[in-house]
């Protein structure tokens, strides 16, 4: 895509602040995928005699493969076979978006197209590989869809380090400040607002903490309820947001 010409849009909600860019994460953001990878991470440890535990798969979203490789072998143990375990996990990973695909989030291409009529740039910050993140984003059928994609193994930290935003928001040309975030993490949402951006939680697997609530701008049920906030004029009907000081924290999507 062509970033030649973006420029700063002012509010369009009566809230909702001024920005030049909005960027994406991918995984349990766009992409349906976190409930597969789960079910597959799952079903291989315990072939392996191990058993990763719900509790430990959620301290894995949103992390880089180093880091999650960390987590693994420190919580599973110097026996857990990590070499082995990727692989069978990239093997059946593999065989099963070559046979059902990967399912987008609801909304997203009806974002994707209120962000291209109003002109706005738009990134993804990805703590995969560069190599599974536009393996995943073609399978998608979305790989065109964005003007920059950054991904976990461009930086040198990971979320919820900041470098991963920033490196985004350089490249689009953006002021942190006038990006949008879009995250389902605890840790991206506090990558996003360490690095000074507009912090938005579409939360997936993992439900917002206390902290989260506390640094969000919003937090939304689905991003056609992000859409109706920062493009009203793409719906009919007003969002539903979640005011992150008063209301109840809603169910994940």
């Amino acid at each position: 895509m062509n970033d030649s010409n973006l420029q700063i849009f002012p509010q369009f909600h009566p809230t909702a602040p001024a920005f030049g860019a909005v960027i994406f994460d991918m995984d349990g953001l766009m992409l349906d995928t976190e409930r597969m990878a789960h079910r597959l991470w799952t079903a291989v440890a315990s072939e392996l005699g191990f058993d990763l535990t719900g509790e430990l798969f959620l301290r894995l979203v949103g992390r880089t493969r180093a880091d999650t490789d960390g987590i693994l072998s420190e919580a599973l143990g110097d026996g857990f076979p990590l070499l082995e375990f990727r692989r069978m996990c990239t093997e059946r990973w593999l065989a099963e978006i070559a046979r059902s695909g990967i399912a987008l989030k609801r909304g997203l291409l009806e974002l994707l197209d209120a962000i291209d009529a109003a002109g706005v740039g738009t990134a993804v910050a990805t703590s995969t590989r560069r190599v599974g993140a536009e393996r995943s984003l073609l399978a998608a059928g979305i790989a065109g869809r964005f003007h920059h994609v950054v991904t976990g193994d461009e930086v040198a930290r990971g979320k919820p380090a900041p470098d991963i935003f920033l490196l985004a928001a350089e490249r689009l040309g953006v002021a942190p400040s006038a990006c949008i975030v879009l995250e389902d993490s605890l840790y991206g949402i506090e990558a996003a607002h360490t690095a000074g951006t507009i912090p938005v939680m579409i939360p997936d697997l993992v439900s917002p903490s206390v902290e989260v609530r506390s640094i969000a701008h919003r937090i939304f049920g689905s991003l056609d309820e992000a859409r109706a906030y920062f493009f009203p004029e793409s719906v009919t009907s007003g969002p539903r947001s979640e005011c992150v000081a008063d209301d109840p924290v809603r169910g994940t999507t």
